[in-house]
């Protein structure tokens, strides 16, 4: 029930000035709990046969401030908005090369979720995490501390919030280091009985069926720790380097990886607000029978965006140095590990450089941000290389310490051809090299070192890759790793107008689509290389 309060005296206030309200509200059948119960009898009352009652109220003004009311006006109406504190996190109380021995008869509170809790005759313990890190933190909750009655009652159940304070003391168990003395609880939320996320171990099928209930679990709160940690070391890195991030639009009207498989944005067709049982003649078209894109939102078709990295070259050449790091989607209907639909994609841009200056870049950022997550993420590593994949810290830690090896697309082929063993693809000069050939390169012939192909074919290349002088490869680079193959692709930019046109023709594309793109060849000529980085942790 909506109420219309009206101010019965003007609204300039002063020091213990008052307001009168006049408030109209219905109290045909009046809860005893109604937010628009009368607190007193009304000043005026009507017939009974009236459902509908008006009552005046008052609100008192006090200003914090004192003396004849002069340089007061901004006290008038309002109060100042209080400081922003940091929260006490876990991760500050256990962290450290001690595990949180320095805090030992530290008072302190903390807020999270209850992760397990087991009772005995005369003690509690409970164990709860914020997110901040992997391990929990245990509390130890005796009868006399405060809210215990709520431990008692049941009320404190698995995936409920609670806020403990209490002293930090030595823990008498081997799992942890310290433990919370606690002296008060209060039970923040409850959760259900039937929540599902408990401390056995549930498989990753099940979680799909939980997807607003999985960030709980330790193996993808540790994902999420891992991935900030990357984003922040990408943006560090390229920050540290005289880098520019640059936000690229999300849709757009071009495609700039050549291969059409993109999702496409339309107006045309019912949003999700509206009905799915929508005829086909809904959708106007012209009078060849073809869609009519100049009714759409846009005028002409649109796409969700498959790459940033044409759009960042807008800005490499008023910025120099410049890096996207943000979404992009990719229609292809295949169901792998290596093809999502949508992941981010961190695509730098340099003015001024070749496939070597690239190549160089690249490695210094994959060895840069991996050890700062090895350093940085060392608990949550730790719990992945347990649990999820033995044998990731001895592999990553090779990334950093091993020098990255380059060779070309044409001697990848004849060590492929060399090889003694059967590929399930074929090997081939001038197909694709697929993820068995590019594991076999680093794994086994050059044993556990990142490696970097260059020079491949352009016809299996995008159009804007420079053309090489003999022809028939391109200046294009992609780094292998082990286990997964290609984690980084790039590439130096086509600079020649001529020659960029040529390609163009070439594979049949629309020039007059890419005329912008053209004219940063005719204006302020210069060399330009890319890469991609897959982000899809």
């Amino acid at each position: 029930m909506a109420a219309a309060f009206l101010p019965a005296t003007s609204l300039r206030l002063t020091p213990f000035s008052t307001l009168r309200f006049l408030s109209f509200f219905s109290i045909s059948n009046p809860s005893p709990h109604s937010l628009y119960t009368p607190l007193r009898r009304p000043l005026y009352q009507v017939s009974p046969a009236n459902a509908r009652r008006r009552c005046f109220c008052t609100a008192t003004s006090h200003s914090p401030s004192s003396g004849d009311g002069k340089n007061n006006h901004e006290h008038r109406l309002g109060s100042k908005v209080g400081e922003f504190r940091k929260k006490l996190r876990i991760a500050e109380v256990k962290g450290g090369a001690d595990e949180g021995l320095s805090r030992v008869g530290q008072s302190l509170s903390v807020t999270g979720w209850v992760r397990t809790l087991r009772s005995q005759s005369s003690v509690t313990f409970i164990e709860i995490n914020d997110g901040s890190c992997l391990s929990n933190l245990q509390c130890v909750i005796n009868p006399d501390a405060e809210g215990y009655d709520q431990v008692e009652a049941g009320s404190i159940l698995t995936g409920a919030s609670v806020s403990v304070q209490g002293i930090i003391v030595a823990s008498q168990g081997s799992k942890q280091k310290v433990e919370l003395k606690v002296h008060k609880i209060i039970l923040v939320g409850k959760c259900d009985s039937s929540y599902p996320i408990q401390k056995k171990r549930v498989s990753r099928e099940f979680l799909r069926t939980k997807a607003h209930l999985r960030p709980r679990t330790n193996t993808f709160g540790a994902v999420a720790r891992v991935r900030n940690t990357l984003a922040y070391a990408t943006h560090k890195f390229f920050q540290e380097s005289g880098f520019v991030w640059v936000a690229s639009p999300i849709i757009t009207a071009s495609d700039c990886e050549g291969a059409g498989e993109q999702f496409c944005v339309t107006t045309l067709i019912p949003s999700s607000h509206e009905t799915t049982n929508t005829s086909i003649d809904a959708i106007p078209k012209t009078k060849a029978g073809l869609v009519d894109w100049s009714q759409d939102f846009f005028g002409k078709p649109a796409f969700l965006t498959v790459s940033g990295q044409l759009n960042g070259e807008t800005y490499a050449t008023a910025l120099s140095d410049i890096y996207t790091f943000g979404p992009t989607f990719r229609a292809e209907n295949s169901n792998t590990s290596r093809h999502l639909a949508e992941f981010w994609m961190i695509e730098p841009e340099l003015a001024f450089a070749d496939l070597d200056d690239n190549m160089a870049c690249a490695t210094a950022y994959l060895q840069y941000v991996v050890k700062y997550v090895l350093d940085n993420c060392k608990e949550d590593m730790e719990f992945f290389d347990t649990w999820i994949e033995k044998g990731i810290i001895h592999r990553l830690s090779d990334v950093v310490e091993k020098e990255f090896l380059q060779l070309s697309y044409t001697d990848a082929i004849e060590l492929l051809l060399k090889a003694n063993k059967k590929f399930e693809f074929p090997v081939k000069w001038g197909l694709d090299l697929q993820s068995e050939h590019e594991r076999y390169i680093t794994e086994e012939a050059f044993g556990g070192r990142p490696v970097i192909i260059r020079d491949y074919p352009k016809e299996i290349k995008a159009f804007y890759m420079r053309e090489n002088n003999d022809g028939k490869t391109v200046a294009a680079m992609d780094m292998l790793v082990p286990r997964i193959g290609e984690l980084i692709g790039g590439s130096q930019r086509e600079e020649r107008l001529e020659v960029l046109e040529t390609r163009l023709d070439e594979l049949k594309l629309d020039k007059e689509s890419y005329w912008w793109y053209l004219d940063l060849r005719r204006y302020g000529l210069w060399l330009s290389s890319s890469r991609r980085i897959w982000a899809r942790v």
